[in-house]
């Protein structure tokens, strides 16, 4: 389900409480405000059909949110064999291309990105990735600080523990 529109008090809840009603239960998520338009994604576990979902979350569509449900297949081995998580910061100037040159190195050493966020500040670009690595961490982290050097930001790489995501 995708939950999309302008950002007000409530949507969260809203969406939860109908959710609950339905007796399905939110497996996985993730929920950001994005310069004053607010962005979910939810997986939900249930009996009910998309179309009894979309129906009772009518209420919400009706105060200007787009909401999407359709059905996926879940998978119970969400993580590649062998992948150890890891989280990539970027921290400099902004420049056209950091996103696309960063997961681009991630992605030929075949590293995959669960979650990115980006942030612009007055003076600062930040992008942080959980990234799940099978091959050499090592390698990586000296690829991405070759393209950080050819973007003029600092790129750093640290393991995460379980609890941390």
């Amino acid at each position: 389900m995708t939950v999309v529109g302008k950002d007000r008090p409530g949507i969260i809840a809203g969406t939860a409480e109908v959710l609950a009603g339905l007796s399905m239960n939110l497996e996985d998520s993730s929920m950001t405000r994005l310069r004053g338009h607010f962005a979910m994604t939810l997986i939900c576990v249930g009996e009910a059909t998309p179309t009894e979902v979309e129906r009772a979350l009518s209420d919400l569509s009706a105060g200007g949110l787009e909401i999407t449900v359709r059905p996926v297949q879940l998978d119970p081995v969400a993580v590649a064999e062998g992948a150890e998580p890891w989280l990539v910061s970027v921290h400099g100037a902004d420049r056209l291309g950091i996103v696309a040159q960063i997961a681009a190195v991630i992605a030929d050493h075949g590293g995959n990105i669960t979650d990115l966020t980006t942030r612009q500040g007055r003076d600062l670009y930040v992008l942080s990735a959980e990234v799940d690595v099978t091959g050499s961490a090592e390698d990586l982290r000296l690829a991405l600080g070759r393209a950080g050097g050819e973007l003029g930001v600092q790129v750093s790489m640290e393991p995460l523990g379980d609890d941390e995501f």
